[in-house]
């Protein structure tokens, strides 16, 4: 009887850490966890119109919820980049075991390290700080008519071509975002 209470006392411990380091090792890899919610992903891919011509990168990947609807949803190819390795697991095993696995790329790493120049749009829901380091790379890499959609944080100096209040995404377009004076866009952070 003690030796059943102690396995499964160990089992529930080994549970509550896998929990906390899914929930809470992001912060490790520089942004924490927290999935866009269903409203905005389709907010985002509705506004930046993706299609089954685009490439998507979507940057910090979580457990998939954009990579998988604009994949399956959508028809597009997509690319998606996440540094916490337990997350890119599970978007491994989604991808395993769902459609349209052929129009998925996963990639483990650095999204500062991407090339930007093959992708159509871009969705991220990254931290402000983020959102300020990408805008150069944006800047050099991004393709004519490339969309970036952005859930809660602006890209700092860009005007959106669009706005959606309810589900708090922008959408900028490659390269009118920049020739718009800086701090005009709705809740421009600078």
């Amino acid at each position: 009887m003690a030796l059943e209470f102690e396995l499964w006392y160990a089992l529930l411990l080994l549970v509550l850490a896998a929990i906390a380091y899914f929930v809470f090792a992001s912060f490790v890899f520089g942004a924490g966890y927290q999935p866009t919610p269903r409203h905005a992903v389709r907010a985002m891919l509705r506004l930046a119109a993706v299609g089954p011509g685009d490439v998507v990168y979507d940057l910090g990947a979580g457990t998939g919820a954009i990579v998988f609807r604009a994949a399956r949803g959508c028809g597009a190819r997509v690319l998606g980049v996440e540094v916490e390795p337990i997350r890119l697991l599970v978007l491994r095993l989604r991808r395993a075991t769902g459609p349209a696995a052929e129009r998925i790329e996963l990639r483990w790493g650095n999204l500062f390290h991407l090339d930007f120049r093959p992708a159509t749009v871009v969705t991220a829901f990254l931290w402000p700080g983020a959102m300020a380091r990408l805008r150069p790379k944006f800047e050099s890499e991004l393709r004519d008519g490339a969309r970036v959609a952005s859930h809660c944080h602006p890209v700092p100096g860009w005007s959106p071509a669009a706005y959606d209040p309810a589900a708090d995404v922008y959408l900028y377009r490659w390269p009118e975002a920049r020739r718009a004076p800086a701090g005009e866009g709705p809740r421009d952070k600078g």
